[in-house]
C-alpha cells in the first residue's frame, strides 16, 4: 500500500492555521499532564500530613488511571458523534474543577482517612473528565495535518507532557515550599478553567475556520488529511451516531497491527507513569533530595524527554519524505527510544545524584524519542470512527496508569528501595520493542466493515 501523496506547491498554501490549532493542542496537552502530575509533587508532603503509606499511596495515585481508562470509550464515542471542539472545552472545564476541589480536602474533611478516600475520589473524577483529551488531540491532528507532517505534529503535542514538568514541576515545587500542597491544586484549577474559554475561542475544523485559506484546505486534503471531520453529512461521520457498536471494537480487536500497536502503548505509557507519579517521591525518598529540589530537578530529563519527543516525530517525518516506508518511518524511532529508555536500570547501580540524574534523563530522551503512538493511531484508525479508535488505543495505554503506581507501590514497601521497581519499568520498554518488531507488520490505515 503506497504512503506517498501528491506534494503541492508551496504557493498553494497560504495560511497555515494548522499551525494556531497545533500550539492550542500542545498548550491544552502541558495543563493536561500538569494537573496530572500536581498529586506526585504535592504527594510527599501530602502522604507525611495524612500518614499515608507507599502502598495507599500508589492507590491513590491509580485513582486517575481507573476511570481515565473506564471513560475512554464513552469519551472517544462522544468525539465522534458531538464533535472535538464542544467535547474537549467541556472536559478542560470539568478537570479543571474537579483539580480545583482537591485543595479543599481539608476544609471537606474532618479525618486523614476521610480526606484520603475524597482526594482519591476527585482524581478519579479528574481522569474521567480528562479521558477525551488524546482521542481528541489524535483526531484533531488526523484532520488538520497531511501524512507528512503528521509524525511532527503528533510529537510535539505528546511532548507537551514533558514540557508540563519543565515548566511547571519547578513551580509547583516553589509552591509546595511556599504557600503549602493545598495551593498547588488551586492555582492549576482556576488556570486550566480560564484555558477552556480559550480553546472555544481559538479552535475549529478545517471546513468551518474563520480565516483558512482555500489553498490551504486543498494542500491538506491532497496530503490525506480528514478535512471533512465532524462535519454534519459526510462520510467521515461516525457510522454509530447514537451509539458505540461492539462490532466495530471487536474488528478493532481483533487486528494483529493494531493490537501489537495497543499493548505497545500499554508499555510505553507505563514509564510515562512512573515519570509522572513514582519519579518525584524516588528523587526524595531514595535519593534524600528536598521536595524544592525534587521539582526542579525532574524538571531536567523533562527537558530531554521534550527534546527527545519533538526529535521523533521530525525523524520519522523526514524518513517518510525521504521515501522510506510509512512502517519504517514510524517504527525506527520508536524501537530505538525503547531501547534508549532501559538505560534507567543503571541507576541501581550508582550512588551519585547527579549521574542519575543524567542516566535519568537519557532514558526519558529516549522515551520521547519512541512516543510516537498517536501518529501511528493517527495513520492507521479507521476515518469513520476515528475518535472511537484512538478511545481504545488510550484504553489500553492508560490501563498502565492503574497498574504501574500500584505495582511499584508494593515493589518498594517489599523490597525497601525503588531497585525492582526500574527493572520493572525498562522490562515494559523491552516488551514495547518486540511488540513493534514482531508484532505490528505493515502499519496501514485498518479499512472497518460497516456491515458489523
Amino acid at each position: 500500500m503506497s504512503t506517498t501523496t501528491t506534494p503541492l506547491p508551496r504557493s498553494a498554501v497560504r495560511t497555515r492555521k494548522r499551525y494556531l490549532i497545533l500550539a492550542m493542542l500542545f498548550i491544552v496537552t502541558t495543563i493536561n499532564y500538569a494537573d496530572r502530575a500536581t498529586l506526585s509533587i504535592a504527594g510527599p508532603a501530602i502522604s507525611k500530613e495524612l500518614g499515608i503509606d507507599a502502598v495507599t499511596m500508589g492507590y491513590v495515585f491509580s485513582a486517575f488511571g481507573w476511570s481515565y481508562v473506564i471513560a475512554q470509550l464513552p469519551g472517544g464515542w462522544l468525539l465522534d458523534r458531538f464533535g472535538s471542539k464542544r467535547v474537549y472545552a467541556a472536559s478542560i472545564l470539568l478537570w479543571s474543577v474537579f483539580t480545583l476541589l482537591q485543595g479543599g480536602i481539608s476544609f471537606l474533611t474532618a479525618t486523614a482517612t476521610t480526606a484520603v478516600v475524597v482526594l482519591f475520589a476527585l482524581r478519579f473524577l479528574v481522569g474521567a473528565a480528562e479521558a477525551p483529551s488524546f482521542p481528541a488531540n489524535g483526531r484533531i491532528v488526523a484532520s488538520w495535518f497531511p501524512a507528512s507532517e503528521r509524525g511532527t505534529a503528533s510529537a510535539i503535542f505528546n511532548s507537551a507532557q514533558y514540557f508540563a514538568t519543565v515548566l511547571f514541576a519547578p513551580l509547583m515545587g516553589w509552591i509546595t515550599h511556599r504557600y503549602g500542597w493545598p495551593a498547588v491544586f488551586v492555582v492549576m484549577g482556576v488556570l486550566g478553567m480560564a484555558l477552556s474559554l480559550v480553546w472555544l475561542k481559538t479552535v475549529y475544523t478545517p471546513r468551518t475556520h474563520p480565516s483558512v485559506s482555500k489553498g490551504e484546505l486543498e494542500y491538506l486534503a491532497a496530503g490525506g488529511a480528514l478535512v471533512n471531520m465532524d462535519q454534519p453529512g459526510t462520510q467521515s461521520r461516525s457510522f454509530a451516531p447514537e451509539s458505540p457498536r461492539l462490532g466495530y471494537i471487536r474488528q478493532l480487536l481483533a487486528n494483529r497491527m493494531l493490537m501489537g500497536v495497543y499493548v505497545g502503548q500499554y508499555c510505553i505509557t507505563t514509564l510515562t507513569y512512573f515519570f509522572l507519579t513514582w519519579f518525584p517521591v524516588y528523587l526524595v525518598k531514595e535519593r534524600g533530595m528536598s521536595i524544592l529540589n525534587a521539582g526542579f530537578v525532574a524538571a531536567l530529563p523533562a527537558i530531554c524527554g521534550f527534546a527527545g519527543g519533538v526529535l521523533g516525530g521530525l525523524v520519522s517525518d523526514g524518513l517518510l519524505r525521504r521515501g522510506q516506508s510509512l512502517t519504517v518511518a514510524r517504527k525506527a524511532p520508536i524501537v530505538v527510544g525503547m531501547l534508549l529508555s532501559t538505560s534507567m536500570i543503571l541507576c541501581n547501580f550508582v550512588e551519585s545524584s547527579a549521574v542519575v540524574v543524567a542516566i535519568m534523563s537519557l532514558a526519558f530522551f529516549g522515551k520521547g524519542l519512541g512516543a510516537l503512538g498517536w501518529a501511528v493511531v493517527s495513520d492507521t484508525s479507521p476515518r469513520e470512527i476515528s475518535g472511537l479508535s484512538g478511545a481504545l488505543f488510550n484504553t489500553f495505554g492508560n490501563t498502565a496508569g492503574i497498574t504501574t503506581p500500584i505495582i511499584i507501590g508494593y515493589l518498594i514497601k517489599g523490597t525497601g528501595s525503588f531497585n525492582a521497581a526500574l527493572v520493572f519499568v525498562a522490562a515494559n520498554a523491552l516488551v514495547a520493542v518486540c511488540c513493534y518488531l514482531f508484532v505490528v507488520g505493515e502499519i496501514k490505515r485498518f479499512e472497518i466493515s460497516s456491515q458489523a
